[in-house]
């Protein structure tokens, strides 16, 4: 199946205690954590790719380029839309915008990789028999 350039997913979450800054680290403020903006993005990367994957492949993160533009405080929704924006043969890249009730929060170009997720785990695992 060729990946479709232009195609548009979307996912979504709301700020709570545990995904904050605060929580986890990253600063010392009761607001969105960029930890997780990050994640939510490549979530939604990795989720619209997936449609284009064959049975034993998966797709893994190679490059994020992110501004985290504004605060979002806890009980608010916030979601982000990642859009395929050119395929290089296993290489995909994205454009993405996450947003919460009020503000655009952040942007991203975000690149991932194809890979064949047995070799891959493989090789990760071969670094602790070094």
């Amino acid at each position: 199946m060729s990946i479709t350039i232009g195609l548009k997913g979307r996912s979504e979450t709301v700020v709570t205690e545990h995904n904050t800054a605060d929580a986890v680290g990253s600063g010392l403020v009761p607001v969105f954590a960029t930890p997780y903006m990050i994640a939510l993005m490549e979530n939604t990367a990795a989720e619209l790719l997936s449609q284009f994957l064959d049975e034993g492949e998966t797709s893994v993160g190679i490059r994020i380029d992110t501004s985290h533009d504004a605060a979002t405080p806890a009980k608010m929704k916030v979601w982000a839309t990642a859009q395929i924006t050119a395929v290089d043969r296993k290489k995909v890249t994205f454009h993405i915008v996450a947003k919460d009730e009020k503000d655009v929060i952040g942007t991203a170009q975000h690149e991932r990789f194809i890979v064949n997720k047995e070799k891959f785990e493989a090789k990760a695992q071969s670094k602790l028999d070094k």
